[in-house]
This record gives structure tokens, sequence and C-alpha cells, in this order.
């Protein structure tokens, strides 16, 4: 009897291998790369079994469901391990929306600071390229790098 147990146990395993997905068929279904399957493993967002008879990765098949919530979340600008915070929390059955929320809030405050940041640097920019137009171009003597470079950054200094 313990015999035949241990053959229907053997039996469901092999099926369920047979049912699970290869890392090329994962990449196929979740319109990815081979590449970011084994990533995203490595970081531990995937979680294969090992094949017995050849060691090769499986994957479930919800794993393809996984994998398209890490692409969705990527393209909202959360990182790996923001989203792997986030699949954490929603493996233990904890609702991840107050991270996500508050994550997103954070990083819609950060990338306002960024662009205001980047429109400072290109009006310096601008004005720059404005002053240069008509100076002659200069070789280093000795005092100088760039005289270009450096009369805006001492006209700067001197306007600050």
């Amino acid at each position: 009897m313990l015999g035949e147990d241990l053959k229907m146990n053997k039996q469901c395993e092999a099926w369920e291998l047979r049912k699970m997905l290869t890392v090329t068929e994962l990449a196929r279904r979740s319109n990815t790369t081979q590449h970011a399957v084994r990533y995203y493993t490595r970081m531990g967002l995937l979680r294969p079994r090992r094949d017995p008879n050849n060691d090769y990765r499986l994957y479930h098949e919800h794993e393809v469901k996984w994998l398209r919530f890490v692409q969705q979340a990527k393209h909202l600008g959360y990182t790996l391990s923001e989203i792997r915070d986030i699949m954490h929390d929603a493996d233990h059955k904890q609702s991840p929306c107050p991270r996500v929320r508050e994550i997103l809030q954070r990083r819609i405050k950060e990338n306002r600071q960024k662009l205001e940041e980047l429109m400072e640097l290109q009006q310096r920019m601008e004005t720059a390229i404005q002053q240069w137009e008509h100076m002659p171009d200069g070789i280093p003597n000795g005092d100088s790098v760039c005289h270009l470079i450096q009369s805006f950054s001492e006209e700067s200094l001197a306007k600050g």
C-alpha cells in the first residue's frame, strides 16, 4: 500500500511538472525576455521549482500574472525593490494599497522637484548659449581652460 502511494505521488508530481513553464515559455507568454525572467528570479520576484530530471527552472502558470504585474508596476515607476515589497504584502494577505499610494505620492513629489531643477538648468543653458553666441573662440592660455564657461560662471557668481 505504501509503495502504491509513493508511486501515485511521483506520478502526480510528474504531471504537475509537465504543466509548468520553462523560462522561454514564461518569457513568451509574458511578452518579455528570458534575460528578464532570469533577472526577476534572482531578485526574488519569481519563485521557480527545479525539474529533478534536468535541473531546469520551471514556473507555475500564475507566474505569468506576477510577471505582468511587475511590468505594469515598472511602467508606473516603481523600483524592483518596491515591487518586491508590494508582492510580499500580497503574499502575506496584507493589502499593498497603502504602500502603493505612499510610494507613488512620494515619487510624484520627487519628480516635481527634479523637474524644477531641470527647468532651472535648462534656463541656465539657454542663457549661456545666448551670451556665447557672439563671443569668439578662445585658446587656453594657462589661465583659462574655456573662457566661455569661465565667463558665464564668473558672471553668474557676480549676479548671485
